[in-house]
């Protein structure tokens, strides 16, 4: 796969919450189901075509439970036609065998991360057996899973998956590098296009990350090499410096203003439905 490859449009992700940042250090985070349905809706309108979805509890702390898994893939799916996404990566702490409950909420797409990394001053774990099992269940299931790379060694991961496991439900293969995260691959155009060089031709498009800092630099090297784009409040807290962000939505406004400028407008939510090969969940 090219990195010059050329793309006509550009699928934005938005990452609203996360896990890491607490409610009380981040009041404008998404963390109930009103705040989250809140700006799936506003993030639609200004660009951006899935979200990704960590889920928060009513004291405000990540949680992997069924019902809140459940009411927050209900919610967006009644408010909004953005692609569905749930996290299966949770917070860091959390075991393997809850992670796995999380398909059965039925979202449209999961996070699979393609290997164990350092993440900051913890690890995140993910094992062989627990990768292989997650993208089986994915198969099953019928859920698009995006392949989370935060490693350049999570690309060759990802080969090893795909010659083991065969294609991903609906044949296409999405992957997702994310970039500067302490102690994984650093938030530079060089590290993301090194990653792109060794992406297995499986692979049908992919999009990036860069965190904290990291945010512009890989927007417009993604933006230059044929990329798509993942933004939001769980990977950048910071709009402009001293300038905090005031909702998820100007990031991906801002996103989709560069995407425009470079003449790759962003998808609508049925084009993305195209590309990821999304089963159509909806009911309305």
């Amino acid at each position: 796969m090219s990195p010059a490859r050329s793309v006509a449009s550009t699928l934005i992700t938005v990452a609203p919450t996360g896990a890491e940042s607490a409610k009380a250090d981040v009041p404008a985070l998404p963390t109930t189901p009103e705040e989250l349905v809140e700006t799936a809706v506003a993030c639609e309108r200004a660009g951006a075509a899935l979200i990704h979805i960590h889920v928060r509890d009513r004291e405000h702390q990540p949680t992997l439970e069924p019902a809140f898994l459940k009411e927050a893939v209900d919610g967006v799916r009644e408010a909004t036609d953005l692609v569905v996404q749930l996290s299966t990566g949770g917070a860091i702490t959390d075991p393997l065998e809850k992670r796995l409950t999380v398909l059965d909420a039925d979202p449209d797409s999961c996070s699979l991360t393609c290997g164990t990394t350092n993440f900051g001053d913890g690890v995140f774990l993910n094992p062989w057996g627990f990768m292989v099992d997650l993208y089986r269940q994915a198969q099953e299931r019928e859920i698009v899973p995006e392949f989370e790379l935060f490693e350049l060694g999570h690309v060759h991961a990802l080969r090893r998956l795909i010659d083991e496991c065969g294609l991903p439900f609906g044949g296409k293969v999405h992957v997702d590098f994310v970039t500067g995260v302490p102690g994984s691959m650093p938030g530079t155009p060089q590290a993301l296009l090194a990653g792109v060089a060794m992406l297995p031709p499986e692979v049908t498009s992919w999009s990036a990350t860069g965190i904290g800092r990291a945010h512009l630099p890989i927007v417009a090297a993604a933006l230059s090499a044929g990329g798509h784009l993942r933004v939001g409040m769980e990977d950048n807290l910071m709009y402009a410096r001293g300038r905090a962000v005031v909702h998820n939505s100007e990031l991906v406004a801002r996103a989709a203003e560069l995407a425009t400028l470079m003449q790759r407008p962003p998808m609508t939510t049925t084009e993305a439905r195209e590309a990821l090969s999304v089963k159509d969940r909806r009911t309305r």
